[in-house]
């Protein structure tokens, strides 16, 4: 048997264990806790290993909602209570600012909470037939495994999803070619009509028309508008019903509807995704008057919000299909003639292009994982026609740090203020949001 006090919390939410001086990562356990354990990865300096049992549960230990975890790979941290879990994540962000770029923030912001369940309204679910298993499966993969997870429920999705898993396994067991269908996209928008729950079926042989018509007889059952998709995703197309409504998600508070395709990014928690774009317009501020430039802009979710407070903003996106539906959304909600948007390779960003786009007092960043060290540096090259606030949306901290770094040490800023919204409550997924100023 193997022993050991756990001292803190990963970023992947794993207890960390030292024994003999080596660090031990620990599936399952929590700070405080004494686990019993067992190792599946050995190296020299660290171990990876599942906990086998807790000799001394930490109080803020509970008891998984879903029946699937510990299996399943889609939640890691349902065994601890949640204000615990948002404490971990905010933890995180700090030793990465600090770890990676010896900052603190001058003001820690409160977190931003949202629903714990329940919560994801966009989902990429694995499929696979498994004769052993009695049929196809449907959900998320299992922990650390290329396997698909037996489940017939999950406590993250929407009722309504949840509810489909086990008729999505019956479904594919009657199609001509069930081994050929790896994985369904669940899209869901919010406006209240009815159509606004998609499902994107990536199908790699052609359907025969007994399979055309089990897929039409469910999505009447369901109430969910089907997409199939062959190929890559400009072969994404509306199957049935064929009249189906745009999917669309609304931010109340600005007054604002945004459509979007089952295949664009969107925010998975649209609660938290409200509160977030709430706070991103209380720490930037934007004025009538101002210039604005969203970088990283997607299909508008925070360019019109800024030009909902009257300030001019131009949106800045590598994909010419979301500039494209930007544009849309902007007429759609009648700010197109305080919104523009412009298509640039932004990890390409130089100096030059950035003032290409014209006065700029301020700025909003929202990279993916990969961060935006090159907008960063270009930014500095601006010299005193460089934004005087800047807001940094993140969905990783580590490159948040790297890049706050740059802001800070190299080219002026402060770090005012940071702190995370809980976009994903149960798993190791850090988002936070930053303010920089001059």
């Amino acid at each position: 048997m193997q022993f050991a006090l756990i001292e803190s919390l990963d970023h992947e939410g794993r207890g960390i264990a030292h024994v003999e001086g080596k660090a031990i990562f620990i599936e399952g356990a929590l700070p405080g806790e004494t686990a019993e354990y067992s190792s599946y990865r050995k190296k020299p300096s660290y171990e990876k290993a599942r906990a086998t049992a807790i000799l001394k549960p930490s109080s803020q230990r509970v008891v998984p909602r879903c029946r699937h975890f510990g299996v399943c790979g889609g939640c890691s941290m349902q065994h601890l209570e949640p204000a615990a879990q948002a404490a971990t994540k905010q933890r995180v962000l700090e030793d990465a600012l600090w770890h990676i770029g010896r900052l603190r923030p001058e003001v820690l912001y409160p977190i931003i909470h949202g629903p714990a369940w329940g919560y994801r309204y966009r989902a990429r679910l694995s499929a696979r037939y498994v004769a052993k298993k009695g049929g196809a499966l449907v959900g998320f993969r299992e922990r650390s495994s290329s396997y698909v997870a037996d489940m017939d429920s999950c406590e993250v999705l929407p009722p309504k999803i949840s509810a489909l898993l086990r008729p999505l396994r019956n479904l594919i067991d009657r199609l001509a070619n069930p081994e050929r269908l790896p994985q369904i996209e669940v899209s869901i928008g919010d406006v209240e009509v009815p159509g606004q729950c998609a499902l994107v079926m990536r199908i790699l042989e052609p359907l025969t028309p007994a399979d055309e018509a089990l897929l039409r007889t469910f999505s009447n059952q369901h109430g969910v508008v089907i997409h199939l998709q062959p190929g890559g995703l400009d072969s994404v197309a509306l199957f049935h019903p064929l009249d189906a409504p745009p999917l669309a998600y609304t931010l109340p508070e600005f007054d604002l509807e945004l459509g979007f395709a089952p295949t664009d990014f969107t925010q998975v928690n649209q609660a938290v995704n409200r509160m977030l774009v709430r706070r991103a317009m209380a720490l930037l501020a934007p004025q009538h008057g101002e210039r604005v430039v969203d970088m990283f802009c997607g299909l508008g979710n925070f360019t019109l919000p800024i030009a909902r407070s009257g300030a001019a903003v131009i949106g800045v996106e590598g994909s010419r299909i979301l500039v494209e539906r930007a544009r849309a959304n902007a007429a759609l909600n009648r700010l197109d003639a305080l919104a523009e948007f412009r298509v640039a390779n932004l990890f390409e960003a130089t100096a030059e292009i950035i003032a290409g786009l014209g006065r700029c007092d301020k700025m909003l960043i929202d990279p993916p994982r990969e961060g935006a060290v090159e907008l960063i540096k270009a930014i500095g090259g601006l010299g005193n026609a460089a934004p005087g606030r800047v807001v940094y949306v993140s969905c990783s901290p580590a490159t948040l740090a790297r890049d706050a770094a740059v802001l800070v040490h190299e080219l002026g800023y402060r770090l005012s203020g940071a702190g995370i919204a809980n976009m994903f409550p149960h798993t190791s997924h850090v988002e936070s949001i930053a303010l920089f100023e001059k």
